[in-house]
Order: structure tokens, then C-alpha cells, then sequence
């Protein structure tokens, strides 16, 4: 009698501790609630949580935490309940290609702008070179939170 009260007692805990190990194993991955297409801004209500098991391989790095898509945007076609790579998303970008943009220079008490055409897209702090609109040169700039490109020092 003791040995079967055993056995099941052992059973019971096996398969207990069974489960909580499974439980560790899993991974919580945000994932789209509805398609999200290029370009558009990531906010909170396009995500949802999916459970993965431990054991599962993912062919390429995912985003892990909703905290990181948030405020970014899509690259490409995300789909709803697949994981998001981690190269799908991007920082919104405040400086586009081509379109005409403020150019600022600061020192000390002087404060020159103009306008240049931005010869590459920028994100907040990139580097990215300008072509001044009146000299036809080529800057290097660095973009600002408002959208503008300072130049000079920085």
C-alpha cells in the first residue's frame, strides 16, 4: 500500500514539476493584432501577446518586448500572429529624401537657415548629408527633433 501511495505521490509531483518547467520555457512575444504595412507608426493597439514554447526556433532575431515596437515604424508587411524580426521595424524617420527641409546653424550668439534638400532619409541624431539650396553644395548634418538639420558645431 505504502508502495503505490509512493508511486502516485511521485507521479503527481513529476508531472507538477513537469508543467512548471514548461511554463519557464515558454516565451511571450508581442505580436500584430491586425496587418501593419510599410510605414505605418506602431502604437500599442496593433499588438497582442502570443505564447511560444521554449523549444521553438525562430528563423531570424524577433522583437521580444512591446516596449521596443512601440513609436517605431514598419519596413515592411507585418502579419497578425507572426513574430516581428527584428529588421522589420525602424525609427520613424523625421528628415525624408528629397523633400525641402530647414537648415540651421548655431554658435555662440549667430543664428543662420536656410533650406536644403536632404540627400538621404534621417532618423533623431543621424548624420546625413544636404545639399544647401542657394550654394548647390553638399553639408553634413546632424537631424533634429523638430525635423530641422543642424550644422556646424554640434
Amino acid at each position: 500500500m505504502k508502495s503505490i501511495f509512493k508511486a502516485a505521490l511521485t507521479a503527481a509531483l513529476m508531472t507538477v514539476a513537469g508543467s512548471h518547467l514548461a511554463a519557464a520555457q515558454e516565451r511571450v512575444l508581442p505580436v500584430p493584432a491586425v496587418t501593419i504595412y510599410p510605414g505605418d507608426t506602431i502604437d500599442e493597439s496593433m499588438l497582442k501577446d502570443r505564447i511560444y514554447p521554449g523549444s521553438y526556433r525562430f528563423r531570424v532575431a524577433v522583437v521580444e518586448s512591446p516596449r521596443a515596437l512601440i513609436g517605431k515604424t514598419a519596413r515592411r508587411s507585418l502579419v497578425p500572429g507572426e513574430a516581428i524580426p527584428l529588421n522589420a521595424v525602424d525609427d520613424p524617420k523625421l528628415v525624408t529624401r528629397g523633400v525641402p527641409t530647414a537648415v540651421v546653424f548655431e554658435e555662440g550668439g549667430l543664428l543662420i537657415t536656410g533650406i536644403g534638400t536632404p540627400l538621404q532619409s534621417g532618423t533623431l541624431g543621424q548624420s546625413i548629408q544636404v545639399k544647401n539650396m542657394d550654394s548647390g553644395r553638399v553639408i553634413v548634418g546632424r537631424v533634429q527633433a523638430d525635423g530641422r538639420i543642424r550644422i556646424g558645431v554640434q
